[in-house]
């Protein structure tokens, strides 16, 4: 377990930082479908090679197999609750033409808590892994502020109330971390496995289910497919090397 010096804070709180800085850009801007799809590839490489060489061998080696399948079965169950009840809440936008995409905001929160919580467990197991998750997850909450700014903007929202809201979603993400670290410090080694594989599963979802998906909707080309490998290869490569 770490102790959390300014160097490692400043990690941790990467992803709320790039939530801060999608909201930024996409309330001023807006990136073509083809280059959204590249990010998104290359995001999902990242985040699935930090899952297959940090998460999952943590999980296998920690002695606790009845914790690592409960963690990854419940994670499961977790993500598919959370798919449910943001489809029922944009319909729900959708019947009263809100002004605000409040379904989709409360998914994007709920995420955002889920996320927070796997960072803090990655840094309550040891540095090294914190780190890792945290930059894997800075790209994906790069792309989900995008997301984010860009469904706003559709709805009708000012540059001000955009940026306002993916501050509070970075507040809620690096909160969630923050408070999730606290907790866990320290915490058994069954509870910690229970949490990764959870956090394994979240993540998995997220790639196959969210990034991967959004992103062949958006347009590829063979380029914009080897982006996911370079995303992968990259996290492979530093692993090796360390």
């Amino acid at each position: 377990m770490p102790n959390i010096t300014g160097q490692l804070l400043t990690m941790m709180l990467l992803p709320s930082l790039a939530v801060i800085v999608a909201g930024l850009f996409g309330a001023t801007r807006s990136l073509s479908k083809l280059w959204r799809s590249a990010v998104q590839h290359f995001a999902a490489g990242v985040v699935f090679a930090a899952i297959a060489t940090e998460i999952i061998p943590e999980v296998m080696h920690a002695g606790t197999p009845g914790a690592a399948l409960m963690g990854f079965a419940a994670g499961v169950a977790a993500m598919f609750a959370m798919r449910w009840l943001a489809e029922r809440l944009e319909s729900r936008d959708s019947a009263k033409a809100s002004a605000l995409p409040l379904g989709f905001l409360a998914a994007v929160g709920i995420d955002c808590i889920i996320d927070g919580v796997v960072i803090g467990t990655g840094f309550a197991v040891g540095a090294r892994q914190g780190i890792l998750v945290s930059a894997a997850l800075a790209l994906e909450m790069f792309f989900l502020g995008l997301a984010t700014a860009n469904t706003m903007k559709e709805s009708g929202a000012g540059a001000a109330k955009i940026v306002l809201i993916c501050g509070g979603l970075a507040a809620v993400l690096g909160t969630s971390a923050l408070i999730g670290f606290a907790l866990l410090a320290g915490a058994p080694v069954a509870i910690l496995t229970t949490l990764l594989a959870f956090g394994s599963a979240a993540l998995l979802y997220l790639v196959t289910e969210e990034l991967l998906v959004r992103a062949h909707d958006l347009g590829e080309t063979r380029l914009v497919t080897s982006l996911f490998f370079l995303g992968f290869m990259t996290v492979f490569a530093a692993e090796l090397l360390s």
